[in-house]
This record gives structure tokens, C-alpha cells and sequence, in this order.
């Protein structure tokens, strides 16, 4: 017999369901899936008081203001397809007026631009953009086969990049073939992308 809230979608890799299911379920009480909605976009999350350079104490707290914004007006939200910016915009406004309250606080200047959520500044707009795009590449990656994903991170996403012995030695490869490879991935990951409009 199915339990209560397992569809086919409940099968799929996290990046996977649809934010509509999540929250769906979310609504009726599931625990397991707003712990799967949290895991999705934790990162994204994470990402923005970063960019505001906040200290990680201050990123941990907002990141969680956030998630409890989310809880108090899931039952609220108009378009769930828009959840991703609304978690961007969100974690922006909350770090905006964190940091302003810093400022305050310290009455010492900031040297970071100041990025306001509220208003259609080119500058935030873009920023948001650069997010979405960003949690669109983790979407992506996720996708790939593990040795691709761990060679793309090895070589791209770590600094400094591993050199390509190094890569071979720890993917169990031959030298040689770590180009060829990569090749091969990054053509993976650009065919992920282009299916998802990047």
C-alpha cells in the first residue's frame, strides 16, 4: 500500500520535484518534505548573506529567519513556481536590513554596495539573476554522473583547480585521458543547461 504523500515525483533526485509538490506536501503536515524543500535550496540560501560578506554567525541566523519566513507564509504564497526568488529576494531584504542595523551599530561605513530588495535597481536585479543562475549550475551538476561531477568540481569549482595528475589519481584514471574526459563532461553539463534554459 502507498503511504500517504509518496508519488512517482517522491522518487526523483531532490533537485528533481517540482517546488508545487513540495510545498503541497509541506501544507499537509509532511515533515520529510520541508526538510527536502530546506535541502534543495539551502545553498541558494546560504549564498546571498555571503555575497553581503556578512560573518558566519550572522549568515547562520539569517538563514534561518529565512526559512522560518518561509514557514509562516507558505500557506501564502501566490506562485509557488516563483519560490526560488522569493527565497533571493527574502534573504536579501533580511541581509539589507541586517547590515544596516550594523552600520548603525558601529556608525562605521561598509565598503559593500548596498543592494535593496524593495526597490528595481539594476544592481540587485542582476545579483538575483546571478543567484538564480547559480542555483540553475547546482541543478545542472546534480544531473551529471558522479565521476563527472567530481571531476567538473576538481577542475572548476575548487581553488586552486587540482591538477590534472591529481584528478587522475583520485578518479582512478590514467593521465592522459583526464582531458578527453573533461571533454566529455562539460558537454554533459552544457546539454543539462541548455534543457534548462540557462
Amino acid at each position: 500500500m502507498r503511504a500517504k504523500h509518496e508519488t512517482p515525483a517522491s522518487k526523483l533526485p531532490i533537485h528533481r520535484i517540482p517546488d508545487e509538490e513540495l510545498v503541497a506536501r509541506c501544507l499537509d503536515g509532511d515533515q520529510h518534505a520541508w526538510a527536502l524543500l530546506v535541502e534543495k535550496y539551502k545553498e541558494l540560501v546560504w549564498s546571498v548573506p555571503l555575497r553581503y560578506r556578512l560573518s558566519p554567525e550572522d549568515c547562520a541566523d539569517i538563514f534561518q529567519a529565512v526559512w522560518l519566513d518561509l514557514f509562516a507564509e507558505l500557506k501564502n504564497l501566490r506562485q509557488v513556481k516563483a519560490l526560488r526568488a522569493w527565497l533571493i529576494t527574502t534573504t536579501a531584504h533580511r541581509c539589507y536590513h541586517w547590515k544596516r542595523r550594523l552600520q548603525a551599530k558601529h556608525s562605521a561605513t561598509l565598503n559593500e554596495p548596498e543592494w535593496d530588495p524593495e526597490d528595481t535597481n539594476p544592481s540587485f536585479l542582476q545579483l538575483k539573476l546571478q543567484f538564480e543562475r547559480q542555483q540553475m549550475l547546482r541543478d545542472a551538476m546534480a544531473e551529471l554522473p558522479e565521476r563527472c561531477r567530481e571531476m567538473i568540481t576538481m577542475l572548476f569549482f575548487e581553488e586552486p583547480a587540482r591538477p590534472y595528475e591529481e584528478v587522475a589519481r583520485t578518479l582512478g584514471l590514467a593521465t592522459g585521458s583526464i582531458g578527453f574526459i573533461r571533454g566529455r563532461c562539460l558537454k554533459k553539463l552544457r546539454d543539462v543547461l541548455e534543457g534548462m534554459n540557462f
